[in-house]
């Protein structure tokens, strides 16, 4: 494909609508001239003409995303257990994936390479980063070829299955846990096996399969995170190829030889290239290096470009949509592998604080048998169950086609933040002093455990996100034909008491008002549960009427804050997150339900608990006290077996433990 074929289906897909909600001239999206709703009514409500088109341009380049896809947000299981007449239990209950033996002996080939470099001392190089054999004796293995379809050199695992081995690598090296997220999820793997063409797939596959040419994506500019209308570098185009210009920054796991999904602007449009680096820098291709205390075993780098040109066969050219279509799918895998990887990190934790709990004492008496220690113990893993349960769902829903946005959004912000709270207040104030010594886990990884709150999207501002995904049917329906009467009215701020007022907005309003009713006297149910243990059925009934009854919370913050809403963040920051802790815990209840481990039930209850209070705001019962008390006592009595994945995983050694020789 030249470049003039390659750009004219752009062009094609934009005239037949595919691409036709882009964004203006200077940022994401097509070319439109059109202005959207949303930009009106940010107009409207006191938004520079500048504001309004950016924030616009993200939300035409979200209806793109939406074409991709089989199952789109409406169709999601969040969505629909918010505004649908019932809750579908079942999208939200889910079973273990059956792994092949080929799968298995691939993963457990993989592992062994790393168990093998542990052992003999060389994981890493001089410089603190996984060395390079390393990275090559897991290419024979198939570690890297996981996601790769076989016809490509690959194991075609479903992300069912990928996603919990990262889980179980990740407690054996977290590092190479991550790469394998870089590389088969926002790297190149992900964009090329899902929207490349044969040919593309045929030159690039088998590479990155083998671990030849590993990847990376590259998104982040200097002036371009959260907002992605602000987008510098360009690809311009010279007939066969493309010249590239500008500097990407925070790349994961790139160096030299690398090959990345480089996100541009070709003709002011985001596009995606697949970019052989080169394998030295020169004056096209340079690295700007720094100090990152996070991701300390991968190379992270910036990129700067300097008419570097890349042939016109490798940009990719989705279904539908443009260059965010292709991001915005690789960062859904990317934010479910995330919280695997948390799932991880915190099995770590709470496995390490095990010995110690069971061998420092305090006045005489272990601290294992410390209510304070022991609710720490039993409240992580709770959090570690909570975890693993929205892996598996997420990862489901991804592989049956199912768009996951706001999902995958709940997976990245609870995996994080449940990491985060581990590590600071379990078991850091565990080990106390002993935290901050050269070599302990903690002190050696504490970048690590704080830095996904960051990655694949900030926490807060992806939970506005969800909450405008959950919105955004309702409003379209409801109070887009309110705005557009209210313009056309020359309306700014409605009042009911004004005749004239009343009369230009009658017809949206009658339209609300009967949906209105219909939701205040609906009758809500959670009779389609699947037999379960009664507490974690009580949980369950709990969170699908808590869902279920949201619609006229949602719709009245709507109602009340309207051109506002935008502004209204620490508000939407609020409704978004009890939204997902209700989404977590059904998710968590119906998880438990089916696990024979009573150590698991158990501790699913106790997620539950801690999940229903962030939602109430109550404040902790007695009997929450006795249940996660009760449950760290038995973790701490050999029921963190029930919570290691790695049968030969040790914790590490206590240090400086004082013992008299």
């Amino acid at each position: 494909m030249n470049t003039q074929t390659a750009e004219a289906e752009l062009k094609r897909q934009s005239a037949n609508g595919a691409g036709a909600n882009g964004a203006g001239t200077n940022g994401a999206g097509a070319h439109d001239d059109k202005e959207s709703f949303a930009e009106t009514v940010l107009k409207l409500g006191g938004k520079s003409a500048d504001e309004a088109r950016r924030t616009g341009a993200i939300d035409k380049a979200d209806d793109q995303v939406e074409a991709f896809f089989k199952y789109k947000t409406t169709a999601s299981p969040v969505h629909r257990a918010i505004w649908d007449d019932e809750c579908p239990v079942d999208l939200f209950t889910t079973q273990p994936t059956t792994v092949s033996p080929q799968l298995e002996k691939v993963m457990s080939a993989s592992m062994d390479v790393v168990r093998r470099h542990k052992a003999a001392g060389t994981l890493y190089n001089h410089e603190g980063k996984i060395d390079e054999r390393v990275l090559n004796d897991l290419g024979p293995a198939g570690y890297w070829g996981l996601l790769v379809e076989p016809k490509y050199g690959g194991s075609g695992a479903p992300f069912a299955a990928f996603a919990p081995f990262l889980t179980r690598m990740g407690m054996l090296e977290a590092t190479v846990a991550g790469m394998a997220s870089v590389h088969g999820c926002i790297g190149a793997v992900d964009p090329v096996r899902t929207f490349g063409n044969e040919e593309q797939k045929q030159r690039f596959l088998p590479k990155l399969a083998s671990g030849e040419r590993l990847s990376a994506f590259a998104l982040t500019e200097p002036g371009a995170g959260s907002d992605l209308t602000q987008l510098r570098t360009r690809a311009e185009n010279r007939g066969d190829h493309y010249v590239v210009n500008g500097e990407k920054l925070f790349i994961t796991n790139v160096t030299p030889g690398r090959t990345i999904g480089l996100v541009c602007l070709i003709e002011n449009r985001p596009a995606v290239l697949v970019v052989d680096l080169p394998e030295q820098e020169n004056e096209n291709f340079q690295l700007k290096k720094y100090g990152l205390y996070a991701i300390r075993g991968a190379y992270n780098r910036g990129i700067i470009f300097k008419d570097l040109v890349v042939p016109a066969e490798n940009l990719l050219v989705p279904s539908s949509g443009d260059g965010l279509t292709i991001a915005y799918h690789g960062l859904n895998l990317g934010r479910v592998a995330l919280c695997a990887n948390a799932a991880g990190a915190m099995r770590m934790m709470l496995i390490g604080m095990v010995p110690w709990a069971n061998f420092r004492k305090t006045y005489g008496q272990l601290i294992s048998r410390r209510e304070l220690v022991q609710k720490r113990l039993g409240s992580l893993a709770g959090m570690i169950v909570s975890a693993d349960a929205v892996v598996e769902w997420c990862s489901r829903l991804l592989d049956e086609g199912y768009r996951g946005e706001m999902e995958c959004i709940i997976a990245k912000i609870y995996g994080s933040e449940a990491q985060k709270h581990a590590a600071i207040e379990y078991f850091m104030k565990t080990h106390g002093g002993r935290s901050f010594l050269h070599g302990h886990l903690f002190g050696d990884m504490v970048h690590e455990f704080l830095a996904p709150c960051i990655y694949e999207g900030e926490g807060e501002m992806l939970g506005m996100a969800f909450l405008k995904s959950l919105i955004k049917q309702h409003g379209s329906q409801f109070f887009e034909p309110l705005g557009r009467a209210m313009m056309a009215a020359e309306i700014k701020k409605p009042n009911p008491a004004n005749p004239a007022h009343a009369w230009a907005v009658r017809g949206p309003m009658a339209n609300y008002g009967k949906w209105w009713l219909k939701q205040k006297f609906r009758r809500v149910s959670a009779s389609n549960l699947p037999p379960m243990p009664s507490k974690l059925k009580a949980h369950a009934e709990y969170a699908v009427e808590y869902l279920q009854t949201r619609p006229l919370a949602l719709s009245g913050t709507l109602f009340k804050h309207q051109l506002a809403l935008a502004d209204r963040q620490c508000r939407m920051a609020d409704l978004s997150q009890r939204v997902q802790d209700a989404v977590t815990m059904l998710v968590t209840a119906l998880y438990g339900g089916r696990q024979q481990s009573e150590v698991l039930r158990d501790a699913a209850d106790v997620a539950c608990q801690e999940l229903e209070r962030k939602i109430t705001g109550k404040l902790p019962t007695d009997g929450y006290f006795r249940a996660v008390t009760k449950l760290g006592e038995k973790i701490a009595d050999g029921g963190w077996k029930d919570f290691s994945p790695i049968p030969d995983y040790t914790p590490q050694d206590i240090m400086m433990s004082y013992k008299n020789d």
